[in-house]
């Protein structure tokens, strides 16, 4: 798959007051931070050129972004909720970047012990805890926005992935559902923006139109790893297939979504 921006590093939100932005074209992805993200999740992401971390929207308990559903190596239907203990400091209207993580140097301690619990006998555990490490360091920072972002930083580093990230709370949009959506994605310069099935439910392609942006559905297959993928954070595929592997099926699934954008 061709990248728009291959020489790009992914930084983090607060590397500087003043996004750079990145050269225009290719897809856009706008999704929240979500810790240890599902397979699926991270295939969206490594198949667009840009994600924009969209941390200014309501905190929800429910969703991913403080918690993952992680599975033995030997039996993936024996699945564990692994969640960053939050505060909300401002209740339930707290936005994501605000939340707090409760006690984080306990959590850090249990969720490590939990990660080698779970994956520590995997032949590719030595690379994932390496990759885990900047994680677990990200607790010191007391955010649970930040952690939940780093352990996607760290896992699109370790697929080489070669996109670009930005924050959608340094940046200027509307405040429609789908206008905001649609400012998001031309601050990027995309040419189109990738969509979830979830998100089509309520997505109106209007704003995204009027901007001269397509919408891309984003779609996984639904045999192979696929099926837990939509589960599982992808750590059970890692351990279980290796990188190589869990990278070969993102490359095939990024090109097939690549090659529904629009010529410029």
């Amino acid at each position: 798959m061709e990248r728009t921006n291959p020489s790009a590093a992914t930084a983090s939100p607060a590397a500087s007051s003043a996004p750079e932005l990145p050269v225009p074209g290719g897809l856009c992805a706008i999704h929240q931070p979500n810790f240890l993200p599902r397979l699926t999740t991270l295939a969206k992401l490594f198949a667009a050129d840009h994600w924009i971390v969209l941390d200014d929207v309501q905190f929800a308990r429910r969703d991913y972004q403080h918690r993952a559903r992680l599975a033995a190596l030997d039996n993936p239907g024996r699945e564990q909720w692994l969640t960053v203990p939050t505060n909300l400091p401002q209740g339930r209207p707290t936005l994501i970047r605000d939340a707090v993580i409760n006690d984080p140097d306990r959590a850090r301690r249990r969720i490590a012990g939990i990660l080698r619990q779970h994956y520590g006998t995997s032949p590719h555990w030595p690379v994932l805890a390496a990759v885990m490490a900047p994680v677990l360091d990200a607790f010191d920072t007391g955010r649970t926005a930040t952690v939940a972002e780093v352990s996607t930083r760290v896992l699109l580093d370790l697929m080489g992935w070669k996109g670009r990230i930005l924050t959608s709370s340094r940046l200027s949009a509307r405040s429609g559902r789908s206008e905001r959506l649609a400012d998001l994605a031309v601050t990027t310069g995309a040419r189109s923006y990738l969509c979830g099935t979830g998100g089509m439910a309520y997505l109106d392609e209007a704003p995204f139109a009027a901007q001269d942006i397509t919408v891309t559905l984003f779609r996984p297959p639904a045999t192979g790893i696929w099926p837990s993928g939509r589960r599982l954070s992808v750590l059970w595929a890692l351990a279980t297939f290796g990188p190589q592997a869990v990278v070969a099926h993102l490359q095939a699934l990024a090109s097939a979504h690549t090659l529904l954008v629009p010529a410029a």
